[in-house]
């Protein structure tokens, strides 16, 4: 297996700045305020041929209440899967209290560890490192994160005191099928991952905002692989203050288009918003499979139920082809349910759709709704076959494809959905033009005859100069 190197440290110390000069990404959102980050974020480095995982963690706080007791849980979490550990102190800021109870708790912790001194950048290293002896941590390594100062020499003597390991790059492993979680704060996004997984994997907290990036977990259910993404809860822009809930909103943006499928988390208790109907919009724009997640659904009132299911009817009618699911996250309520409509939906969005059967569901479905007349000609579909998957992509050959109204779009779209058994994806039709086939040779039977008539001119006005 290749090395685990967790980074640890005070919050705001550079930890995530660090992780993407060692991922070569930018997956960690970095901003200039402590407590960004609050779960952990794994990653994959290389230095040279030799590969390491790389974990970000939670500014250690000192704080043993609220969200920064359970942001110190998934640090130790992280320091316990580790085979080594990055202690970050802050080289401009100097050695402060909350370093040296980092470091007693630290010494206990049985692991190889590394005293790393960052935000050295101009200034001597020999002085800013002395400063931090007095940890009993042994010998610091200065780097510059922000401008990968001292990086590569200390990636190069940490990999060279552990054993090799395997070839098999990571990255290029198998996923799964990749879930995005989305929805607006506190709708119990994290709270339904942790009890997929069976553990505390991320941050959940009884806060709005709680998430912050968008973290990565890879899990397996019933021998199947997949990857869930937790991501930042989507506010309404008039309510977006800080530069980092910004950010946070891209990296949500950005996971759904990197996902295979959406999971739109909705409070049952909050009902339905304009938020929820722009984020699912989104997700529709970019061709992904979808389920409906309305949660915290145990302990509400019938007529609440009745009038929740009303509103989804009204304000997402573009959403009729995903499965709405009922459940409660913090109970455990409908997760099995859940698990395959995520299936069934990612199954229909990669289905393979044959050309002759597409065809044939495409002459179904005229002869029993003809398209209509455009100045007294009739629409003529030919045939169809299938462009794409995730979303499934079907291309119609005909004429007069441009004059189709939108309503005989959707019917077809109904049509195909019914054929293939199409569940939780949208579908994409698009149409293209046959032409004429004889077009081609009616021009050139135009071309020899002018190509004629000029030759004959030419022989008349010869013959006339010859008399």
């Amino acid at each position: 297996m290749k090395p685990v190197i967790a980074l640890v440290g005070r919050p705001n110390v550079g930890k995530s700045t660090l992780f993407n000069r060692l991922t070569k990404t930018r997956n960690a959102l970095v901003a200039d305020q402590p407590g960004v980050t609050r779960d952990r974020n794994y990653g994959v480095g290389r230095e040279g041929d030799k590969p390491y995982i790389v974990v970000d963690t939670g500014g250690l706080s000192g704080d043993k209440e609220g969200v920064d007791e359970q942001m110190a849980d998934q640090v130790f979490h992280a320091i316990g899967d580790a085979d080594v550990v990055f202690f970050i102190v802050d080289g401009k800021s100097g050695l402060v209290g909350g370093d040296e109870i980092i470091a007693q708790q630290l010494r206990t912790c049985n692991k190889c560890l590394y005293l790393v001194v960052n935000k050295t950048d101009g200034r001597d290293a020999n002085i800013v490192g002395a400063e931090f002896q007095s940890l009993g941590l042994g010998q610091s390594h200065c780097i510059a994160a922000s401008q990968g100062r001292g990086v590569g020499a200390l990636m190069t003597s940490v990999l060279a005191d552990l054993p090799e390991a395997e070839e098999a790059d990571l990255e290029k492993e198998d996923l799964g099928i990749r879930v995005a979680l989305v929805g607006r704060p506190n709708v119990g996004k994290s709270t339904l991952v942790n009890r997929l997984l069976g553990e505390e994997r991320v941050v959940a907290f009884d806060e709005p905002g709680t998430t912050r990036d968008s973290i990565f977990v890879p899990f397996e259910y019933n021998d199947k692989k997949y990857t869930l993404i937790d991501t930042a809860g989507v506010r309404r822009r008039s309510k977006i203050k800080e530069t980092v809930e910004k950010f946070s909103i891209i990296k949500t943006l950005q996971a759904i288009e990197e996902s295979n499928l959406v999971v739109l988390v909705i409070d049952a208790h909050d009902g339905l918003s304009d938020q929820d109907a722009t984020l699912a919009g989104f997700a529709l724009d970019s061709g992904r499979a979808m389920v409906i997640a309305i949660n915290k659904w145990d302990g509400l009132e019938k007529d609440a139920k009745e009038r929740i299911k009303s509103e989804l009817d009204r304000r997402l009618p573009f959403l009729n082809f995903a499965e709405t699911l009922f459940i409660s996250a913090l109970q455990g309520k409908g997760m099995s349910a859940l698990m395959s409509s995520i299936d069934v939906a990612h199954a229909s969005a990669m289905k393979v759709m044959p050309t002759p059967l597409l065809t044939r569901a495409l002459e179904t479905a005229i002869a029993q709704h003809q398209p209509p007349l455009v100045h007294g000609r009739r629409i003529k579909l030919r045939y169809a076959h299938q462009g794409g998957k995730n979303p499934p992509f079907v291309v119609v050959h005909g004429n007069q494809v441009d004059s189709i109204p939108s309503a005989y779009t959707r019917y077809l779209m109904n049509a195909f959905r019914k054929a293939f058994n199409l569940k939780g994806t949208p579908l994409r039709v698009e149409y293209r033009s046959s032409g004429n086939p004889y077009a081609d040779k009616a021009n050139r039977s135009v071309d020899r005859t002018k190509d004629k008539d000029r030759y004959s001119k030419k022989n008349k006005a010869d013959n006339r100069g010859r008399r």
